[in-house]
């Protein structure tokens, strides 16, 4: 766990803490999962697991409520590179059935921009098929990405699992509405930046996410409204999860173990990680009250499958519950990637109350949509049947 220290330990280590604020403190709390079950298993073996997924998820989170009444929320990540329709299918029902979203995760090397550009407009096609994505308000197709082997902007030191320079330039030219991939540490892929929500400007070298300008409240882009920024297709949004030296999990009971949001099987969702990960205080600044807590795993692995959708997740989603829900510091708020995002535009514009009322602020699911015209049309065909 010592590989890439060198990168982001300097700025750990020299960064302006966080100091709570005094009031109510509001947590958006994210799990993105890059979810690969065809990696791990055959069509059919992942089939009976998306089925395991379907009914066991569905279970866990009925019991558990944030202080809007929402379940928990979860987004799969999937690799576009793997798609299968019917695999789609079964996941795009795990989502209208708990509240779950899907978004673009994506595997590729030795790449070019206009490939990588054909490749992401099929992919929002395919998704789309199934009702998954997003759209804008003048309703084109959005989405969120998470790049395969952390290596986004082809920023793996000897080229792999990219190839292109100019990836944040072709992300935010097909629609992609934020990226999601960091922390990758202890992979050498990580970024100088951390523990942020930043916009990160694309140059023709690699790795232009490395540094980048914070998400302020009512920042300005050459002299326009802060809303502007999300048009410039120069630059990405990017959303970080948090990155920080766990004290209380010692190696060797000296050195401290990095805490870098992956939960594991090993390493499960616990109080006293929750404490690090609001420690970070990952907020857009001007706004301390809202923080943004996103995490990341890999669900389609056997190991981590057990932890998600049993015991460990069960006991944190009751500490979460009943230790930061409905009292006079703080206010859960269940989001997925795309309504973590909301949120952080409505705060960068300035909006105040409850964050919980940004979670369509610009992007809104088509999974709601797309369900629901499907029902009016059952409705009009059922009405247009012959009677017998």
């Amino acid at each position: 766990m010592n590989r890439s220290l060198d990168i982001w330990l300097p700025a750990y280590v020299f960064r302006r803490r966080y100091r709570p604020v005094e009031g109510v403190t509001h947590i958006m709390f994210c799990l993105c999962d890059h979810f690969e079950p065809l990696q791990m298993l055959e069509k059919a073996g992942a089939m009976v697991r998306l089925e395991l997924w379907k009914r066991q998820w569905s279970q866990m989170i009925e019991s558990y409520r944030d202080d809007d009444g929402h379940r928990p929320r979860y987004t799969f990540f999937y690799p576009v590179e793997q798609y299968d329709s019917d695999i789609l299918a079964k996941l795009a029902d795990i989502c209208r059935i708990s509240g779950a979203e899907l978004e673009i995760h994506l595997h590729h090397d030795r790449d070019t921009a206009e490939n990588l550009k054909q490749t992401l407009e099929r992919a929002k096609e395919m998704l789309a098929s199934h009702g998954l994505l997003s759209e804008d308000r003048q309703g084109r197709l959005r989405y969120g990405f998470i790049h395969g082997d952390w290596a986004l902007d082809n920023s793996h030191p000897q080229g792999l699992g990219c190839g292109v320079n100019t990836e944040l330039t072709v992300l935010s030219e097909t629609g992609c509405y934020a990226d999601f991939t960091m922390p990758s540490a202890p992979h050498p892929t990580q970024t100088h930046t951390i523990n942020s929500l930043y916009y990160a400007e694309d140059t023709p070298a690699p790795k232009s996410h490395d540094r980048g300008k914070p998400v302020r409240v009512h920042q300005s882009v050459d002299g326009g409204p802060a809303g502007q920024r999300a048009s410039r297709t120069d630059q990405l949004l990017i959303v970080q999860g948090p990155l920080a030296l766990n004290w209380e999990q010692r190696k060797y009971k000296l050195l401290p173990r990095v805490e870098n949001s992956d939960l594991t099987e090993i390493n499960p969702p616990t109080p006293e990680r929750l404490r690090i990960w609001l420690r970070q205080g990952i907020h857009v600044e001007g706004r301390p009250d809202w923080l943004f807590i996103k995490l990341h795993t890999h669900g389609a692995k056997p190991s981590n499958l057990r932890m998600l959708l049993g015991e460990p997740m069960r006991q944190f989603f009751e500490h979460l519950t009943t230790h930061y829900v409905r009292n006079d510091r703080y206010r859960l708020h269940f989001v997925t990637a795309r309504e973590l995002v909301n949120i952080v535009h409505a705060a960068e514009d300035g909006c105040d109350g409850e964050p919980g009322q940004y979670r369509d602020y610009r992007y809104r699911s088509r999974l709601k949509a797309y369900a629901a015209n499907k029902d009016l049309i059952a409705s009009k065909v059922g009405n247009l049947a012959p009677t017998r």
